[in-house]
């Protein structure tokens, strides 16, 4: 409990003094409302389409986590062939750096167009958005692990299998939770960058819709719902990653986010 309230008294109170900043401008006036909404109508809005924005949510939500397992899924894959066969990175790996370059805002059309307006273009963005991270880190991991502790299961009679079940995969499991992290935020973009090119539900639309109309509150109320979700599904990796890497400290684990 102490750790957890010195992890996060800091970023409590500094949202607490953007919500007072907030607060003051549009008090003031200094903006004008149509532009950015106090935070008491961004509340009324919340309580106005509630049923509306959960159904939204919803949608989102579901699309950035079917997004975020196939990607994950995926990645890991692709992680392991690339450190296991030298033949696979050299193929795999400036594809992978190609296409993370290339936006995938600028090619999600073309998504709607092959898959249609439904849920798989949207799914299909978060995927391609959340999979380089997973890769990355998943490399970074496995290849991090001690080689002599390697050779010393070898030597001993362990079988490539056992080796990695036993000691490569979970040596790597610190870098691969970081990356998976990153990966499901990523996701959220991606799902909400899908229903921006095409879509008649989730908060993609609603901000769009919202947008058209000049609706700020209802545009304000979905990007603190885009918000959310992310925090939760991070949170929730966090969670798991305490459980499947106890030995994990929080120094090591901040070392690692900043290395990935």
């Amino acid at each position: 409990m102490a750790d957890a309230v010195d992890a996060w008294w800091r970023p409590a109170v500094f949202l607490l003094a953007l919500l007072v900043l907030w607060w003051v401008v549009t008090a003031v006036g200094w903006v004008k409302p149509y532009l950015v909404p106090t935070p008491w109508s961004v509340v009324v809005e919340f309580q106005k389409d509630a049923g509306l924005l959960a159904r939204h949510s919803g949608i989102t939500l579901l699309e950035t986590v079917v997004g975020f397992v196939v990607a994950s899924v995926v990645g890991l894959v692709c992680a392991v062939a690339i450190v296991y066969s030298r033949g696979v990175e050299r193929t795999l790996y400036p594809l992978l750096l190609a296409a993370q370059v290339v936006p995938k805002i600028a090619i999600a059309p073309l998504f709607v167009v092959w898959l249609g307006f439904g849920i798989a273009p949207k799914i299909l963005v978060a995927v391609l958005i959340a999979f380089f991270p997973v890769v990355i880190s998943g490399v970074a991991g496995l290849r991090a692990v001690d080689p002599e502790l390697l050779d010393l299961a070898a030597t001993m009679g362990a079988k490539p299998w056992d080796s990695f079940a036993k000691i490569r995969f979970p040596g790597a499991m610190p870098h691969i939770f970081a990356g998976l992290k990153v990966a499901v935020t990523l996701a959220v973009v991606g799902a909400v960058v899908g229903e921006f090119v095409g879509a008649n539900s989730g908060l993609g639309y609603i901000v769009m819709s919202s947008n058209g109309n000049l609706n700020t509150p209802q545009l304000f109320a979905a990007l603190i719902c885009m918000s959310a979700i992310g925090i939760a599904l991070f949170v929730l990796l966090e969670i798991a990653e305490r459980f499947a890497v106890p030995w994990r400290t929080a120094r090591e684990e901040r070392d690692i986010l900043i290395t990935s």
